[in-house]
Formats: C-alpha cells, structure tokens, sequence
C-alpha cells in the first residue's frame, strides 16, 4: 500500500496556522498498522456500554453475558484502533488500514465511512473527546493529528507529530481525559513509539506529563520529572483513562499493561504479558481486558489478578 503524505505546500500552510511547534516524543512500529491485516489475530478492543467489541480483519460484540456474536465490520479496510464514549450508546468509531474512519451507530451491526478530508493513510489510533462524543481525534501514519466535530462528517487538520531527533513522530495511541485543568478541562494524551506526551485541547504544543498543576506543567520549563514513568524505549500500544475515574490510566506495552491513578505521572506495571490493547469499563475503572498474544484476559481488581477471558 502506498502512503500518501502531505505535501509540502499544505504542510507549511498548516504549521504556521498552528501555534508553537511540536516538542515531545517519538516514533511508531509499523507493526502497529499491521497486526489487523487478513487472517492475523484483532489488533483493537474497546467496551461499548456493557458489552466488549473486538476489532481487526473482522468484528465480534460480546455482551455482558459472554456470548460473542461475529459481525461483518466495515468493508473499507481492517480496523487498528476504536473509539466508544459513555454518552453514546451504540456509537463505535474504527480507525481503518487502509486508510480513513468508519462509523457505526448501532454497535457494529452497520458501517459508514467518516474519512471526507482525511489523508488516504492508516488511522492507526481514534478517541473521543471526553466532554463532547460529536469531537473525534484521530493519528494518521505519517501525517499527523486530525479533529472532527461532527462525529466524523468532516476533519481538519488539528496538530503536527511531535518532534525528535530531527524528525516527526508518528502517535500510536489516543486517550482523551478529562481533567480538572487545562483549555476547558481536556488533555488528550498520546502513546508514541517511545513513551508517553499530551496537549491541551487548545492544540498549543505536545507537552511531557509532569507532576503539579496540569497547566503549570505545561507553561514550565523546569518542572520535575515523574518519579515513576512509563518504561522508556517502548512503543504505547494503546491508551484508555477509565470514564468513571478519568485520572486512572491505563497502557497496553509489550512488557504489559501499566496502570496509572494520577493522570498519567506516576505507573506501575499490572500484568507481564506482551499487550496489543486495554479496554476499561465505562462504569467500573478495575473491570478492564487486555488483548494479548494468546488472546484476551480480564481483571476485576485494577490489574491485581488477571484471567483468561473465556469464549462463548
């Protein structure tokens, strides 16, 4: 598949409309964009209400009772990543390989493309503004961070990658938080191919999550560092902050899942397996799956004991 990037033209139309530059981390695996090719285990997870939707080549719904029920998925490419939000039953939008955003509003059982505007390149990571399910957030494999209001009916060009090493980086990851400070409460944090950054919804800069004040954090240049970040040199696979406590986080890495309860300064690390996704319980901030090279497990503790999660 050809990636199609932007050209330089709109690239320097685009930065300069932006304010700042970007400043933080990193770089993505390519593998990212390819574990949900044909005949390879799903590459994305995400609880709608109650019931669990499994996303790559294909599509499955579980409802809470464990029964699984295989559905088509959309027809334009495999899905990388989903987004659900609380206040939108039924609604799951799916970042798609080859390239674009298709949407749902009936928990999967029909699709409908939301790409107008969107560069024809994998969306390899989605999420919803936690304020507001009209605004979705979308990372695009080489390009860079692109914003709807209207649940995908239209995009523009939001954020350029952070920058490193001389070069930009694409995001792996998406997780909207609401916190209680910051351009209206909301940060939207990202993974990338080597740690964790985050942005104000003003879009200003990429900013390292640092202790104190989310605002102080980001307007200085001396704050402290994390006592207890997230491993560096590993890529975030996925991202999720719990609806019902947004400042507990949690991570999906290849050394495992990573669970944060203060907004993302300090992890500690809840599981040892290789993870590709995490999901969390819209209700219940320890009800959280992970999807794993041997397939899915489940906590009800936070990521104190783990399970395999049975089919039915």
């Amino acid at each position: 598949m050809t990636l199609l990037l932007p050209t330089p033209t709109r690239r320097a139309f685009i930065t300069s409309a932006v304010a700042f530059g970007a400043s933080a981390v990193l770089s993505v695996s390519v593998n990212r964009t390819a574990r949900a090719a044909p005949g390879e285990t799903p590459s994305a997870i995400a609880f709608d209400g109650n019931a669990l939707i499994v996303g790559g080549a294909g599509f499955i719904r579980r409802d809470d009772g464990g029964v699984s029920t295989p559905l088509p998925g959309p027809k334009s490419g495999s899905i990388l990543s989903f987004a659900t939000h609380n206040d939108r039953a039924g609604r799951i939008a799916a970042g798609l390989s080859n390239g674009g955003v298709a949407l749902s509003e009936d928990g999967g059982q029909s699709w409908e493309a939301r790409s107008q505007g969107l560069p024809e390149a994998p969306v390899v990571a989605v999420a919803a503004a936690a304020s507001n399910p009209e605004t979705l957030y979308v990372s695009v494999h080489g390009d860079g961070l692109w914003k709807s209001e209207d649940a995908g009916r239209s995009w523009v060009f939001a954020m350029d990658r952070p920058w490193l090493a001389d070069a930009e980086r694409d995001l792996t990851a998406l997780a909207s938080v609401d916190l209680a400070s910051g351009m209206g409460g909301i940060w939207l944090y990202a993974g990338t191919g080597l740690g964790l950054t985050r942005v104000p919804d003003c879009f200003c800069r990429w900013k390292d999550v640092q202790p104190g004040d989310a605002m102080d954090a980001l307007v200085s240049g001396a704050a402290p560092a994390p006592e207890a970040p997230l491993p560096t040199g590993e890529p975030i696979h996925a991202l999720v902050s719990a609806a019902s406590v947004p400042m507990r986080l949690y991570a999906a890495l290849p050394s495992g899942v990573w669970a944060s309860a203060d907004a993302g300064v300090v992890w500690a690390q809840r599981s040892s397996f290789r993870t590709d996704a995490v999901a969390v319980h819209p209700n219940n901030a320890d009800q959280v799956v992970a999807l794993t090279a041997d397939g899915l497990i489940q906590t009800r503790d936070g990521g104190l004991s783990w399970t395999p999660l049975a089919n039915n």
